[in-house]
């Protein structure tokens, strides 16, 4: 497989901002996987994937307004780039065509 390759928490990550566009955010991300996968994480392990696929120009980041929910801080926004989709695109891929090559057996 050539082009980048993700670990299996920064494709959840990655596939998380690509379903929340344009709204993908730190909590947002967060949130979602938690609910989505039943599990608790560390909102710092999606800060440091989000800024792992950012360097590998997977994804770009652009600040919202300030709000006053927030104290006057702003929100980081992440959005998916053509590569970080073609990049989800072949892992998908990759993993289907391994799944149809899993012999036709009972495991009853």
């Amino acid at each position: 497989m050539k082009g980048q390759t993700l670990g299996e928490f920064e494709e959840l990550v990655l596939l998380m901002v690509a379903a929340l566009h344009p709204e993908a955010y730190g909590v947002a991300i967060l949130e979602n996987l938690e609910l989505r996968m039943e599990k608790k994480f560390n909102i710092s392990a999606v800060h440091v994937a989000l800024k792992r696929l950012e360097d590998k120009g997977l994804l770009r980041s652009n600040f919202g307004g300030i709000t006053e929910e927030r104290g006057g801080r702003r929100k980081k926004f992440y959005v998916i780039t053509a590569l970080g989709k073609k990049t989800l695109d072949t892992q998908y891929e990759l993993r289907a065509s391994l799944y149809h090559e899993i012999p036709k057996i009972s495991f009853s």
